[in-house]
């Protein structure tokens, strides 16, 4: 066996600063994975306190959801329908109690042009309680009934505007005459 003692041919290499380095870096790297895994055990942590709630209010969820069946059922025995069709007969009527024709008649009155008559109106209300007029216009010129058109079109007030209906003038009516469905933007 040989040993080498001639220093010489093997120079002193210095790697006390490298080895110093990677002490340090082994040492932060270190505390970043300690870091984050006390972060993932707090995010754990908290997470199972979230599914808790979830949990807790599912069960609330489906406890409201058996309530509601059994309330269902006991409206749905025939001793019980004629009470619940009588309380959606006055809900309708309340609803459409609730219109205001006073205000219907205001709105219409800034957003229609002066040269367009407002021959029939019909409130009614769809699925959603919005409520719908049914209206017929008539004016002297085709002109005229479309301004009056756009304008409804472009009002806040107003929803979509359908035309179902129109009518040129005859002989014994001189009058264009429109037939428009409008939603009405009055809440009940």
């Amino acid at each position: 066996m040989k040993i080498p003692i001639n220093l010489a041919s093997q120079p002193f290499r210095r790697v006390r600063a490298m080895l110093l380095a990677s002490v340090a870096v082994s040492l932060l790297l270190a505390g970043s994975l300690a870091a984050l895994m006390s972060l993932i055990l707090a995010q754990r942590a908290q997470m199972a306190g979230v599914r808790h709630d979830v949990d807790r209010i599912g069960r609330r969820i489906r406890q409201a959801g058996a309530q509601q069946a059994e309330l269902a059922a006991v409206l749905a025995k025939p001793e019980n329908a004629e009470v619940l069709e009588r309380s959606v007969f006055i809900n309708t009527l309340l609803y459409r109690k609730g219109i205001s024709w006073t205000r219907i008649f205001s709105d219409l009155e800034k957003t229609l042009p002066y040269n367009v008559k407002i021959l029939q109106i019909r409130p009614s209300l769809d699925a959603g309680n919005r409520v719908l007029l049914d209206m017929t216009l008539a004016s002297e010129s085709a002109a005229a009934a479309v301004q009056a058109l756009k304008a409804l079109e472009d009002s806040p007030l107003f929803g979509g505007v359908f035309s179902s209906q129109n009518q040129p003038p005859t002989q014994t009516d001189p009058l264009y005459r429109y037939g428009v469905t409008v939603i009405y933007a009055q809440r009940l």
